[in-house]
C-alpha cells in the first residue's frame, strides 16, 4: 500500500480545509459557507486566537534567544573537538537524531491533540491552545511570525543544550571524546526538535516558499505538504509525526496510536479528542 493511500482524495476533500485555495474556499455547501467548518472566520478559531497572551509572547521570545545562544556555543565546541575520522559518526548521529525528533514530534503532537483541555491551569491556554486553533484554522500557523511559531519547540531543547554546554566547559578533552558520538546525536536531535514547528509551518504554506524548501519537501527530506494534509482530515486521528513524517506510515500500519488511545481509555475512561471536538463545534 502506498503511504498516501490511507485516505482517499474524496475523503480528504470532504473532511479537510483546502489550504492550497487562496480564497480559503473550503465550504462544500451553503450551510458551510454560513457556518465555516475551518478557517480564520470559524468562531472557535477566533476565540482561541484571542487567548494568545503578552506573557506567553515573552516566554517564547526568551526561549528563542536562550536556545540560539546555547546552540551557537555548543556548535563551537563540537567543531573544536571534531576529528575528521569521526565524520561517519556525525552522519549516523544526524540520521538517528532526525528519526528520534520525528517520533518525539508525533508523541507530543498526539498527546496535545488528543488529551486534556484548554481550560487546564497554565498548560491549557499556553500550550494546548495552539493545537486546538490549528485544527479549525490550519492556515493560522502561516500567519504566525518566527517567535510564535517556534518559541515552545526552542524552549524544549534548552535543558539538554545547557547540560551539554556545562559538560564541554567542565570535562577534560579525553572525557569529551569518550562521549562525542552521544553529544553529536543530542545536539542534532535538539536542532531538529527546535526546527520541527518551522518545518510544520512550511507544510501549510502553499505559496511563496523558497525553492530549496520545496525541494526538501518534494524529496520527503522534511514534511511534505500533501503528506501532512492527511493529518488534517477530521477527526485528526492519524499522521501525527511532523518533522519529516517518515514514521507516519509504519506507525499507522502498527496501529500504534489507536493502541495507545485504547489503553488510556481502558485505564481512565477518558476518550481522545473530546476537547478538540468541542472547539470544532463552535461555529456560530
Amino acid at each position: 500500500m502506498d503511504m498516501e493511500s490511507l485516505k482517499t482524495d474524496r475523503h480528504i476533500l470532504e473532511n479537510s480545509m483546502l489550504e492550497d485555495d487562496p480564497n480559503e474556499n473550503s465550504a462544500l455547501s451553503q450551510e458551510e459557507k454560513n457556518l465555516p467548518r475551518w478557517g480564520p472566520y470559524h468562531k472557535g478559531a477566533q476565540e482561541l486566537a484571542k487567548l494568545y497572551s503578552t506573557g506567553k509572547r515573552r516566554q517564547e521570545t526568551l526561549s528563542i534567544y536562550m536556545c540560539l545562544i546555547l546552540m551557537a556555543a555548543n556548535f563551537f565546541f563540537i567543531l573544536r573537538h571534531f576529528q575528521m575520522e569521526r565524520w561517519t559518526t556525525v552522519v549516523f548521529a544526524a540520521l538517528c537524531g532526525i528519526i528520534t525528533a520525528d517520533f518525539a514530534s508525533g508523541l507530543v503532537h498526539w498527546g496535545a491533540d488528543s488529551w486534556c483541555s484548554v481550560d487546564l491551569p497554565i498548560i491549557g491556554k499556553n500550550f494546548l491552545r495552539p493545537f486546538r486553533e490549528h485544527h479549525i484554522d490550519p492556515t493560522s500557523i502561516t500567519r504566525h511570525d518566527f517567535i510564535e511559531t517556534n518559541g515552545d519547540n526552542f524552549m524544549l531543547t534548552i535543558p539538554c543544550l545547557a547540560r551539554m554546554l556545562w559538560d564541554f566547559l567542565t570535562k577534560s578533552n579525553e572525557e569529551v571524546q569518550n562521549t562525542f558520538s552521544w553529544t553529536c546525536y543530542l545536539f542534532l536531535l535538539a536542532v531538529f526538535v527546535a526546527m520541527t514547528n518551522q518545518i510544520h509551518k512550511w507544510s501549510h504554506t502553499y505559496f511563496g516558499l523558497p525553492w530549496w524548501v520545496i525541494w526538501l519537501q518534494d524529496h520527503h527530506i522534511i514534511l511534505p505538504r500533501l503528506h501532512h494534509r492527511i493529518h488534517h482530515v477530521a477527526p485528526h486521528e492519524t499522521y501525527f509525526c511532523i518533522t519529516t513524517g517518515w514514521l507516519n506510515w509504519p506507525l499507522e500500519k502498527l496501529n500504534f496510536w489507536p493502541f495507545l488511545e485504547w489503553l488510556i481509555t481502558t485505564l481512565t475512561g477518558y476518550k481522545p479528542r473530546t476537547d478538540d471536538f468541542k472547539w470544532a463545534q463552535k461555529r456560530a
